[in-house]
């Protein structure tokens, strides 16, 4: 069993001591920075693992409907527990199943949502580690880029948006996924860990429809623990130092 304390943040609490996928900056990064101008009425959040980033929509969101789905158990369990301690049970329901099965269910009742998320596996690499749990919330063989983006694209609405952090370097082949799957780049965010290091990770927002894509940089902290305005600006809904 996995012992970790929970993290507070200012509106919500997110257990974790189930789940070997914690709350991390990527996460609270995506939930942040996706766009909810456009008033979704319906959210799905992809690959739950706690529930953080369908906590953070419920809080920044009218969404009647904020759906997640998990495969794991153990972090299917977390999310059901974190959704129903928060101040918006009502609105959130987690499922426990593959997405590629979720997908096909939904896409059958043709149901969509009109805004989607995900912070996906990502590690395309071969070391997948003995922790089954971990490979499957942090590689891509249990739910591969393509199989994220054709789902996304039969169960999104119309006019809705697919948002995703992922590494950096997977950028050009994401993006050219979802252009055959007629989904399109709208806009994105470039992330640094300081000024000096590399990006790592790149916010996505994706719809059906053409536009000019707005390119935006974030770098989150200017030396260890001493975080840029414009990080502190993004998450200052949700940390409670902020």
């Amino acid at each position: 069993m996995i012992h970790s304390k929970p993290f507070v943040f200012k509106e919500f609490t997110v257990h974790q001591d189930k789940t070997s996928m914690k709350v991390g900056t990527d996460g609270v990064l995506l939930g942040a920075w996706c766009a909810v101008d456009n008033y979704p009425d319906t959210i799905l959040d992809i690959g739950a693992g706690t529930g953080v980033l369908s906590l953070m929509l419920a809080q920044r969101s009218d969404a009647m409907t904020i759906d997640a789905v998990e495969l794991d158990e153990n972090a299917y369990e977390q999310t059901v527990e974190n959704f129903e301690s928060s101040d918006w049970g009502d609105r959130l329901y987690c499922y426990n199943a593959s997405f590629q099965e979720f997908a096909m269910e939904i896409s059958t009742e043709e149901e969509t949502y009109d805004l989607i998320i995900s912070n996906p596996p990502f590690y395309t690499d071969t070391f997948e580690t003995a922790d089954a749990s971990r490979n499957k919330a942090r590689f891509t063989s249990s739910l591969s880029f393509q199989e994220l983006i054709l789902g996304v694209s039969k169960i999104l609405s119309k006019t809705g948006h697919f948002a995703v952090i992922i590494p950096f370097k997977e950028k050009e082949n994401f993006v050219s996924i979802a252009h055959e799957n007629n989904l399109f780049l709208n806009r994105f965010c470039s992330v640094q860990g300081n000024a000096n290091s590399e990006i790592k990770r790149i916010l996505l927002e994706f719809s059906f429809h053409v536009s000019e894509i707005i390119e935006t940089h974030l770098v989150i902290e200017l030396e260890r623990h001493q975080y840029t305005e414009a990080y502190k600006n993004l998450t200052r809904d949700f940390y409670i130092k902020m």
